[in-house]
């Protein structure tokens, strides 16, 4: 099946003479999406709201802007979080995958997600990845099955269990952290720079409001009429012009025997979750632990503001403590 995408991609690209665009590759980066313009825009509609403040915790130790891969010149840098005492028995990792359309956004906005969730004791890391400014799909996906293989190489230094390495994302994080766990081993998409010695996979997924289909029936997303959208910049061609290719970049399309168990913390947006109910009948077929957790009511960027980041937190603690047994 996987191999169709591939030949179908071609033979688009051969009869209908469709280029891939590189408009959407500016240089510059992208920063429409910030926490704050998040801000600005829900609470027109959620008055009671509050951004996250950063938790500075004498129990968490923290090390910033750490170079886990170098592509060409480019440095691709993440950020690690974790508990101060190192006890005997080796933690659960999280790579924490940001959002912002593939295209905006910054790993800065999740520090408060990172450094609460390791002052519950997991290892967390922030990376960035290279947008759809600087680099056409599948380059994001690379650079987070990159990170994924660092975090194995600096097991010992962080004190992390590599049977249970956790990838967690908002928006279109969510979406390439649903990526990670529908592709475990596959190696087309594990690219060919950097901590190739280790193994990308994963044992859990938290998908916060991501997509698991851009052509699903439900998806919002490839609707060019008005302006690009994110997935046409990020894939360089509209759904209408290869299909293909945006079926070949959703998670559901992978989903199987060896997705890892995945938590849903999904808005009130139903687009924001295509797929979902799809994907879990797979995982249902092979036994594979899943959960869905809504907040009624609440916007797309809820998991960076008061009152849904403390239920948030909850819910992926207690998802990760039943799926690793703890």
């Amino acid at each position: 099946m996987r191999r169709l995408f591939f030949i179908l991609f071609a033979l688009i690209i051969l009869t209908k003479g469709f280029a891939q665009s590189t408009s959407g590759l500016t240089g510059k980066p992208d920063t429409s999406y910030t926490t704050y313009s998040a801000y600005t825009s829900t609470k027109k509609t959620h008055p009671d709201i509050n951004i996250v403040k950063e938790l500075h915790s004498p129990a968490v130790l923290e090390k910033r802007n750490i170079t886990y891969c170098k592509t060409g010149k480019r440095q691709l840098l993440l950020d690690a979080f974790y508990p101060k005492n190192r006890k005997k028995a080796s933690r659960t990792a999280i790579l924490i995958i940001h959002g912002g359309g593939w295209r905006s956004g910054n790993r800065t906005q999740h520090y408060p997600l990172a450094q609460r969730l390791a002052n519950l004791g997991y290892v967390c890391f922030t990376p960035e990845y290279r947008l759809s400014t600087e680099a056409l799909y599948p380059a994001a996906v690379y650079d987070i099955k990159s990170a994924l293989r660092w975090i194995r190489s600096k097991a010992q230094k962080y004190n992390i269990d590599t049977a249970q390495i956790t990838v967690l994302g908002f928006s279109a994080g969510g979406e390439l952290a649903a990526f990670m766990g529908t592709t475990n081993g596959m190696k087309e998409f594990e690219g060919t720079t950097c901590n190739t010695g280790y193994s990308s996979a994963v044992q859990a997924v938290i998908d916060i409001d991501g997509t698991l289909s851009f052509v699903h029936p439900e998806s919002g997303e490839g609707d060019d009429s008005k302006r690009t959208s994110a997935a046409t910049y990020w894939l360089g061609y509209s759904k209408k012009e290869n299909p293909a290719l945006w079926k070949q970049a959703s998670p559901l399309e992978y989903a199987g025997p060896h997705t890892a168990p995945t938590l849903f913390i999904n808005s009130a947006l139903d687009r924001m979750h295509a797929g979902r109910t799809d994907y879990i009948k797979i995982l249902d077929q092979y036994k594979i632990y899943s959960e869905v957790k809504s907040f009624e009511g609440a916007p797309h960027s809820f998991c960076l503001f008061d009152p849904w980041f403390e239920p948030t937190v909850k819910y992926i603690d207690d998802f990760l403590k039943k799926v690793f047994k703890k």
